[in-house]
């Protein structure tokens, strides 16, 4: 069973048509007790960070949803904000503490590019040929190198372990667009909004 976590920020039912169009058993929750049963956890998201963990914290899932995901039995993956939270803080939020499972934090674009970044952008999944296709993150099995994606974020995760970080995407500058450690998946783009090649990335989370 997929859990999909209700915290009351936006895209939540997106996300989980999306999964039961490729067959999943889902379910929508907002319930510790179903967080703790899980196979495998989605934390999907869009909004301010603050006001995420705020919700989290109000729910009595913030610290559930911590300990779950340090189980490397559950799969977890984060989309968009749902990524960030993995992460120890944000600037769009200060002194707001994230879950703290991934060491670093979220930075917003420079001036120089139009903010928010919204919009298709190329995800690159080899590094400078490093990275050979079976190295690459599961997600990205059977999808091509340089794919593209649907953005709609104003903050990029900057990770203190360069080694998590399995594909990028330029937008004024490099930054990390999919994370992967171990049980551990995230993706700053939308997968339910990239059409077929989204729904790819989906179904190998499913099939994880």
């Amino acid at each position: 069973m997929i859990v999909v976590i209700d915290y009351g920020m936006g895209n939540l039912r997106s996300v989980t048509k999306a999964l039961e169009s490729l067959g999943a058993s889902v379910v929508l929750s907002s319930y510790p007790k179903d967080i703790e049963n899980a196979q495998k956890l989605v934390l999907p998201g869009v909004g301010a960070f603050g006001d995420a963990v705020k919700e989290l914290k109000k729910r009595n899932l913030f610290n559930c949803l911590k300990e779950r995901i340090k189980d490397k039995e559950v799969n977890f993956l984060g989309i968009c904000l749902g990524l960030q939270l993995l992460f120890e803080k944000s600037d769009e939020s200060k002194g707001i503490k994230g879950l703290g499972i991934l060491k670093g934090t979220s930075r917003p674009f420079p001036n120089s590019v139009k903010v928010p970044h919204i919009g298709w952008n190329n995800v690159k999944t080899r590094d400078e040929g490093r990275r050979t296709m079976d190295e690459r993150c599961p997600l990205f099995r059977d999808i091509p190198d340089n794919s593209y994606f649907y953005f709609c974020h104003s903050y990029y995760v900057v990770s203190r372990d360069k080694g998590i970080i399995a594909a990028t995407t330029n937008y004024g500058r490099d930054f990390a667009s999919v994370i992967w450690k171990d049980n551990i998946f995230g993706v700053q783009f939308h997968p339910e909004k990239s059409q077929a090649i989204g729904l790819k990335v989906l179904e190998n989370f499913i099939s994880l």
